[in-house]
């Protein structure tokens, strides 16, 4: 079997390549790996009060329905209890998890891909991603097939919970000491699962909001909206002459921002937002930033200017996790919008992320444009060349000898980057070079040679 679980969980085309039965065995593999129970030869009320409880939530799309109801029925028939929380934030889920004690959670989204798609996404107790070595555990007991099948009073049970949402709207109320007062901000909620909280969120700590995209049918769930597609947050922010724009993808656990001219201020800006006012409040610990291999130079630079380290990881926010928790740091990121902080939270969560940075601007006094002045991003091309087998392509000694050239090509004076999508059957290719014109001809001369393997 081939590796299953990606940069992000296990995703694919719903009812195509992530069906009910694969969901149905994945989540009843984790509770095996991730639910250990006593022994069902135990009087029945023992059985049943020692059976473990998962947090099961989802984003809007149609196909959600049909996997929540999967992987729910592979927890319960493992022996493990169900807590269905809806329609919430995948950071929501983590929060949760740890909030209800319970042994895993299991969030049931695609992020930001289409609607056609879908995502299987695990946490262990406390609401943390897994590492490779528990989600090859979990692929292994996927292939061995089931060995656990209680019966009776052994059974999980399933509840809906009633205060899901409004334990998580507390727990992002406590993060935040600012207040919003005299910001007006327009958030687009991608149709996602942010409209359930996003828009309360931001009230409640006390900014105007005016939200976008935030009537999810279950199809219409990053259609040309969200982080992905910045077009209409622009226009939204000028129309209304707000102070900036938030923009979420599909679990909320993403933001990105424009400011008030309509600029966009992706997360590398926003990192650099967040990491000096930290340091300058003593909150940044090691007086270090933990980004991805795909953050702009302009970011390094900035740091360097600011006295703050960078360490760097792969990509992906559960590598940036992993960081942060061996080195003790306490911001961590990703260009994508992905921002990590474990003062607050497990996992990257777009709606504290929005919280935080407009907290920075009620502190400062400033306006988003000056605090994200103090980065200059160097231009960025970025391609990415669909493809049927992404880590051969990659792999390929002719691609591989291009990129070298490339690189020989830009010397110190920019950089490259090759690398397979998580997610996707995609090869990403990054060129970054103090000419917006050098860094398109190389990425595109790479992507063509991407394209013909």
């Amino acid at each position: 079997m081939g590796r299953m679980f990606g940069t992000d969980g296990v995703r694919g085309l719903a009812n195509a390549e992530l069906t009910a039965e694969l969901a149905l065995q994945v989540a009843s593999a984790a509770a095996e790996v991730l639910a250990p129970r006593g022994s069902d030869k135990q009087k029945p009320a023992a059985v049943e009060s020692a059976r473990p409880t998962a947090v099961v939530g989802r984003d809007p799309r149609a196909s959600g329905e049909m996997l929540e109801a999967a992987v729910t029925a592979g927890l319960t028939a493992a022996g493990v209890d169900v807590i269905l929380v809806g329609v919430v934030p995948t950071p929501a889920v983590a929060f949760l998890t740890g909030s209800y004690g319970a042994a895993l959670g299991v969030m049931i989204s695609a992020s930001h891909n289409p609607m056609p798609d879908n995502g299987i996404k695990v946490f262990a107790a406390g609401g943390h991603k897994l590492d490779d070595e528990v989600e090859e555990r979990i692929e292994s007991a996927i292939e061995a097939g089931p060995t656990r099948r209680p019966t009776g009073v052994g059974i999980g049970r399933v509840e809906v919970a009633s205060d899901a949402t409004s334990r998580y709207l507390a727990h992002l109320a406590g993060a935040l000491d600012a207040r919003l007062h005299g910001l007006t901000v327009v958030v687009d909620c991608a149709h996602g699962a942010a409209s359930a909280v996003a828009p309360d969120a931001y009230r409640a700590a006390g900014a105007t909001v005016i939200a976008i995209n935030a009537d999810p049918n279950g199809l219409n769930i990053n259609d040309g909206c969200g982080s992905t597609h910045l077009e209409a947050l622009q226009r939204a922010v000028v129309e209304h002459g707000a102070d900036l724009g938030l923009a979420h993808d599909g679990d909320a656990d993403r933001c990105l921002a424009v400011d008030a001219s309509g600029a966009v201020v992706d997360g590398d800006a926003i990192l650099t937002v967040l990491a000096i006012g930290m340091r300058e409040s003593g909150e940044l610990a090691d007086d270090t930033l933990v980004a991805t291999v795909m953050s702009n130079l302009g970011l390094h630079i900035a740091m360097r200017e600011a006295g703050i380290k960078v360490r760097t990881t792969a990509v992906g926010d559960r590598y940036v996790l992993e960081e942060l928790r061996a080195g003790g740091f306490s911001l961590g990121g990703e260009q994508s919008g992905h921002v990590v902080l474990p003062g607050h939270g497990t996992t990257g969560d777009g709606v504290l992320t929005g919280l935080l940075l407009m907290g920075r601007m009620a502190a400062t006094g400033k306006s988003l444009a000056e605090l994200a002045g103090a980065m200059t991003s160097l231009p960025q091309i970025l391609i990415n060349v669909r493809v049927t087998d992404k880590a051969a392509v990659a792999a390929a000694a002719h691609v591989q000898d291009a990129v070298v050239a490339a690189e020989s090509e830009l010397g110190d004076t920019g950089r490259v980057l090759l690398r397979p999508s998580g997610t996707e059957q995609l090869v990403r290719v990054m060129v970054e070079a103090a000419n917006p014109e050098t860094a398109r001809r190389i990425a595109e001369t790479l992507a063509e040679k991407v394209a013909s393997t």
